[in-house]
């Protein structure tokens, strides 16, 4: 039986794949990957949490949200 894949360096962030669908093994690039991921999660959070606080409705944010990640 095949184990799931987890990420060596934070089990909560994705493992990072080629096109081929194979795991990265270039520890360079992965750190940059967690990197990136880490500060895009952490923008979203605050601007999920400065338009709450605004008043904006949470799930028209998060649809938003999805839709400019969609439209990448």
């Amino acid at each position: 039986m095949k184990r799931p894949l987890r990420n060596p360096e934070d089990p909560g962030l994705p493992v990072w794949l080629d096109a081929q669908a194979r795991p990265l093994a270039c520890t360079g690039k992965i750190r940059v990957l967690n990197e990136n991921y880490r500060e895009l999660r952490q923008l979203a959070q605050d601007a999920l949490e400065d338009g709450v606080l605004m008043g904006c409705d949470e799930a028209q944010l998060r649809a938003a949200f999805r839709a400019l990640v969609d439209a990448l």
